[in-house]
């Protein structure tokens, strides 16, 4: 039996093979730090992580290359940046179908004197954008919301958030997790003022690797929370004031730049309009293949009906079954390889009526095929059939 993945909500996989080849030749033929070593393979390297950053630039209309900064992930970039920003006294808007990527830096700040309220949500987890300006109050700093549920697919409506938050003169930070590598983000178009990104889902480069990316006026606004070496002004013992060493202390994950690196190549040439019109082809077949079955009362399919305003995630509930035991069943009996329980949004579940129990989330991505979908709806089927 062949296994299936069918989770790449949650990291995706396979990586194209040119990432992993690129971070075996760094392991094995190089292996040195940037910022330190005074010879040709540090120097070339450093060429490296330099295209890079001009990339993820280009890939989000950035203002600056240099306002790029890495970080290990996405939730660290979120702390850094919520943290270095948000004082006490302050107020944010979320939306209420938040990862617990920017809930729990929020719920922490909020012991110490932040507040924060949720824009609503419909039943199909669509915001209600029409609220937000009413919600907005004199000590509202900024709006932080991720660019699509990652417990459902639906997409946040971020051109028209940004449009509020610049007539209000309020931050826009934005987590592109579920939708950096699948559908264009134009920070200056978008008013973005922070994009939180991360490397190892949509972007298509290993675990370990993420970041954020400053609008230069910014920069003097978040005080960094982590500060160590940089290899840069190191007769000093004052945090640089310069980018991108004022956010990046400590040594670099090289391989993870280095892998993504080329999963962004990847991603240029295969074009990101062809990738998104891929996972919502394969979305749309198994949206289709599965209407019978919430018909006969055997599943519930969370969320949109269609592709419409979504991603190439569809998350369902077993009604006959428990969802673990489902989704065990599915690995174990079929290969198919998904995501069951909360997935780190509990808020979520509560706006579309999931919670406790969650849901099983199946996260479609480039290497996946139509067989793969077939054979998904083929099994979700007989494990439905079971309880009849």
């Amino acid at each position: 039996m062949n296994n299936i993945y069918l989770d790449n909500g949650a990291t995706s996989f396979p990586k194209p093979k040119e990432v992993a080849d690129a971070v075996y030749e760094y392991m094995t033929n190089c292996g040195c730090n940037i910022n330190r070593g005074g010879y040709q393979s540090a120097y070339d390297v450093e060429g490296i992580v330099f295209e890079t950053r001009d990339m993820l630039r280009e890939m989000f209309k950035a203002e600056d290359c240099k306002n790029v900064v890495f970080t290990k992930n996405i939730t660290e970039s979120l702390n850094i940046v919520l943290k270095g920003f948000l004082q006490r006294g302050d107020h944010v808007l979320t939306s209420s179908i938040e990862h617990n990527a920017v809930m729990r830096p929020l719920v922490q700040l909020q012991k110490k004197g932040l507040e924060f309220d949720r824009i609503p949500a419909d039943e199909n987890g669509v915001m209600q954008l029409d609220a937000v300006e009413g919600m907005i109050k004199p000590n509202t700093k900024a709006i932080v919301v991720a660019s699509a549920s990652n417990v459902f697919g639906t997409i946040n409506p971020i051109a028209e958030l940004g449009r509020i938050c610049n007539a209000h003169g309020i931050r826009f930070i934005v987590d592109s997790a579920q939708t950096a590598g699948a559908l264009p983000i134009d920070m200056e178009a978008m008013n973005i003022d922070v994009l939180c990104f991360t490397g190892h889902k949509g972007l298509l480069g290993p675990q370990g690797i993420g970041g954020f990316i400053l609008k230069e006026d910014m920069i003097s606004l978040i005080d960094p929370i982590i500060s160590g070496g940089t290899g840069s002004i190191s007769h000093s013992e004052e945090i640089p004031d310069f980018m991108p060493d004022r956010f990046e202390a400590g040594t670099m994950n090289i391989p993870g730049i280095i892998g993504l690196h080329e999963g962004l190549l990847w991603i240029k040439n295969k074009g990101l309009d062809n990738i998104y019109e891929h996972e919502m082809s394969l979305t749309k077949r198994f949206l289709e293949g599965i209407y019978p079955l919430a018909e006969e009362g055997l599943i519930r399919i969370v969320g949109l009906p269609g592709i419409e305003g979504r991603t190439g995630v569809v998350s369902v509930q077993t009604l006959k079954k428990d969802c673990a035991t489902a989704a065990f069943e599915l690995d174990c009996e079929y290969g198919i390889q998904t995501r069951v329980g909360l997935h780190c949004a509990p808020h979520a579940h509560m706006t579309f009526g999931t919670y406790p129990t969650g849901t099983i989330r199946f996260s479609f991505g480039n290497f996946n095929s139509e067989e793969d979908v077939d054979t998904a709806i083929e099994a979700l089927s007989k494990i439905s059939a079971d309880y009849k």
